[in-house]
C-alpha cells in the first residue's frame, strides 16, 4: 500500500504544481486525497486538529515579527550609511569597495533574514557607485548576487525558521548554528573577490581623513546594534527568537525615525506587505503540517527508511543522491517550497543514519542559496536583472563561480559536519 500511495502522491503533487496551483494549496490537495483514497479515518477532524495546532502556536509569531523587520529595514537608508561606513575600511586591500557587496550583504542578512531585502537593499546602493568607480560588472553582479544569498544562512532566516517549524526542532539552535558557516562562507566570498580583482593597485582610491574613520564606525554602529540586540539576546539565551524579533522590529523603528526615512504612509504600505507575506508562508507552513500528517497516517517515512536501510547504501551515497534531489528542485520551485515538501520525506532516512536535524536543517539552507542563483527560477537572477540592464543569462553566468563555491562548501561541511554542530552544542549544552 505504501508504494502506491507513494507514486500517488508525487504523481499528483507533479500535477498539482505543473497547474500553477499554489504549493500550500497543492499540498492540501494533494493530502486530502491521498487519505480519502487509501485510508479509511476522519479526515476533516484531523485537518482541524492539525490546523489549531500548528496556527496556535506561539514561535510562528516570530515569523511575521521578522518579516516585519526586514521590511522596515529596506525603507530606511541603513544600506546608504553601511556603504559609506565600510568604504574607508575596504577601498585599499584586494578587492577593494567590491568587498562591500559582500561585507554589507553580510551585515545586513544579520537584520533582514531575506535574501530579497538583503540584495535589492545592497544593490541598489552599490551597483551604481562601484560601476562609476570603474570596476568589473561581471565581478559587481557576480558577488552582489551570491553574497545576498547570505541573507537565509546568516540568523536571523525565515527558511531557517519554517524549516525548525516543519522538523519540529529549536529555531534558536538553528539560528546559532547558522553563524560559523555563514561566517566561513562570507570569507570564502570575499577572498575570491580579492583574488579575481587584479587591479585594486592600480586604483587610486580616496584617502581619509580621522573625521571621515570616526563617522565611518558611528555609520556602521546603528546595525552591528541591532544586530547584537536581535542574535546577542538569543545567543546568551536572554529572549526565544519570537521575543528577539519584536526587539528587532523596534529596533528597526527606531532606525528609520532617526534617520528620518519612515513616513506614516510608508508604514502602512510596509503592514500590507508584511501581512501578504507572512499570510502565504503560513498557508504554506499549515498545508506541509498536513502533508507531514498524511505520511505519518499512510507509514510512508517508514517505508522509505526500510527500503533505504535493507538497500545497504552508505550516508555518503544517500547525501550525494538527496544533494542531487535538492539541486534538481532548485532549479524548478522556491527555497519554502523545497523545505515543505521535502523535510517530511527526508527527514526519518536522516535520523535513521545519524545526522543531526540541525546539520540537516544549515545543509538544506546552503542548498537554498544555490537555488536562489540558479536559473531558471532563481530568485537574486531575477531580482538583479530587474535593477539592472543585464539579463538573467548574464547575470547567472556571472554568478557560476560563485555557485562553485558554494557547492565546494556544502562539500567540506558533509565531510566536516562539526562546523554546523559545535557551536549550537557548546551554547546549549
Amino acid at each position: 500500500m505504501q508504494a502506491q500511495a507513494l507514486l500517488f502522491i508525487l504523481i499528483s503533487l507533479t500535477v498539482c504544481l505543473a497547474s500553477g496551483i499554489w504549493i500550500g494549496v497543492s499540498l492540501f490537495i494533494v493530502s486530502l486525497s491521498s487519505m480519502y483514497l487509501f485510508l479509511d479515518l476522519p479526515v476533516e477532524k484531523i485537518l482541524s486538529a492539525m490546523m489549531w495546532n500548528v496556527s496556535n502556536s506561539s514561535i510562528l509569531l516570530a515569523l511575521p515579527l521578522f518579516i516585519l523587520m526586514g521590511d522596515i529595514l529596506v525603507k530606511t537608508k541603513i544600506s546608504t550609511q553601511l556603504f559609506k561606513g565600510l568604504t574607508p575600511w575596504v577601498s585599499r586591500i584586494p578587492g577593494g569597495l567590491l568587498q562591500i557587496n559582500v561585507l554589507a550583504s553580510a551585515l545586513f542578512a544579520a537584520i533582514s533574514g531575506s535574501v530579497a531585502a538583503t540584495t535589492a537593499a545592497v544593490g541598489k546602493i552599490t551597483i551604481p557607485e562601484l560601476e562609476r568607480r570603474g570596476y568589473d560588472p561581471k565581478l559587481i553582479i557576480g558577488s552582489l548576487a551570491s553574497a545576498g544569498t547570505l541573507g537565509i544562512l546568516i540568523p536571523p532566516s525565515m527558511p531557517m525558521l519554517v524549516y525548525g517549524i516543519v522538523a519540529n526542532v529549536s529555531i534558536g539552535q538553528m539560528f546559532v548554528a547558522g553563524l560559523i558557516p555563514g561566517i566561513l562562507l562570507m570569507i570564502l566570498f570575499s577572498l575570491y573577490v580579492g583574488l579575481r580583482d587584479p587591479g585594486f593597485k592600480q586604483r587610486k582610491e580616496e584617502t581619509y581623513s580621522r573625521k571621515e574613520w570616526v563617522s565611518s564606525i558611528l555609520q556602521v554602529t546603528p546595525t552591528v546594534a541591532l544586530i547584537g540586540a536581535v542574535l546577542g539576546s538569543i545567543y546568551m539565551g536572554w529572549s526565544t527568537p519570537t521575543e528577539a524579533a519584536a526587539i528587532g522590529v523596534g529596533g528597526a523603528i527606531l532606525i528609520g525615525l532617526m534617520f528620518r526615512s519612515l513616513s506614516v504612509s510608508e508604514m502602512v504600505e510596509i503592514l500590507k506587505s508584511t501581512t501578504s507575506t507572512s499570510s502565504m508562508i503560513i498557508m504554506i507552513l499549515i498545508g506541509a503540517s498536513f502533508f507531514s500528517t498524511a505520511l505519518g497516517f499512510l507509514g510512508i517515512p517508514k517505508y522509505l527508511c526500510r527500503l533505504v536501510l535493507g538497500s545497504n547504501v552508505s550516508p555518503m551515497v544517500i547525501m550525494t543522491l538527496i544533494t542531487l534531489v535538492y539541486l534538481f528542485l532548485g532549479c524548478l520551485i522556491d527555497g519554502f517550497s523545497m523545505i515543505v515538501m521535502t523535510v517530511p520525506i527526508f527527514m526519518p532516512i536522516i535520523s535513521a543514519f545519524g545526522f543531526s536535524p540541525i546539520w540537516f536543517g544549515i545543509y538544506i539552507v546552503l542548498l537554498i542559496q544555490i537555488a536562489n542563483i540558479t536559473p531558471p527560477v532563481g530568485f537574486n537572477l531575477f531580482l538583479i536583472s530587474g535593477i539592472t540592464p543585464y539579463s538573467v543569462v548574464q547575470i547567472a553566468k556571472w554568478s557560476f563561480p560563485f555557485l562553485l563555491l558554494m557547492l565546494a562548501f556544502i562539500i567540506l561541511v558533509i565531510a566536516f559536519p562539526s562546523i554546523i554542530t559545535y557551536l549550537p552544542t557548546i551554547a546549549f549544552m
